[in-house]
């Protein structure tokens, strides 16, 4: 296999095991809260996201890393880790600004992930 297959062949495998994971133990933990205590577990881990801004440190890519892909990645994934903690701050407040918060960081993370994809194609 070349490199390419085996990092599909790693990710789809890690798809599956994370996905057994959350329908066997994550779905039902949180289908017993309420909503708004549900999400914020779902948010945490995107909460880190600011960590994309890794990709505009010169020291840590490689030279050849095209800007086009860097800026927009590493600002996206910004912009979706600020959105997941004001959600996170907001559903545990019970602000009505919660749920919105919550969808608007979905949109603009899965733009985000969408658009690195297309990009690392």
């Amino acid at each position: 296999m070349d490199s390419f297959q085996i990092f599909g062949v790693q990710f789809l495998l890690s798809v599956v095991v994370y996905g057994l994971l959350a329908k066997w133990y994550v779905a039902p933990a949180l289908a017993r809260l309420p909503l708004h205590d549900a999400l914020i577990p779902l948010l945490v881990p995107h909460a880190f996201r600011h960590l994309g801004l890794v990709f505009l440190v010169p020291a840590v890519v490689a030279p050849t890393l095209p800007r086009a892909f860097a800026l927009p990645t590493a600002y996206g994934d910004l912009l979706a880790g600020l959105l997941a903690l004001l959600a996170m701050i907001a559903l545990r407040g019970r602000l009505v600004l919660g749920i919105p918060l919550a969808w608007l960081f979905n949109v603009v993370g899965t733009l985000d992930l969408l658009y690195a994809f297309y990009q690392g194609i």
